[in-house]
């Protein structure tokens, strides 16, 4: 029976023994935006920004969980 797969690393093996914990990140926030829009409708002014404010706190909170990373040497700066 042939062994199982293995995972190959190039260069560095990471050590994740030197890792610190990486410090948490609230969930994002709850969809502001309106209910879909159907039958090839535009969207209203209203209904745009609201769904650039859920991407911009999608953004923010993503940013937020690479710092959160980076800090804790999960992830190369």
């Amino acid at each position: 029976m042939p062994g199982a797969p293995r995972a190959a690393y190039y260069g560095t093996k990471p050590v994740l023994g030197d890792a610190t914990q990486a410090v948490a990140v609230a969930d994002a926030p709850a969809m502001t935006s309106a209910a879909p829009i159907s039958g090839g409708e535009s969207p209203t002014e209203a209904e745009f920004n609201a769904l650039r404010a859920d991407v911009v706190a999608l953004r923010t909170t993503v940013n937020a969980l690479l710092a959160s990373l980076r800090t804790s040497t999960l992830l190369d700066t």
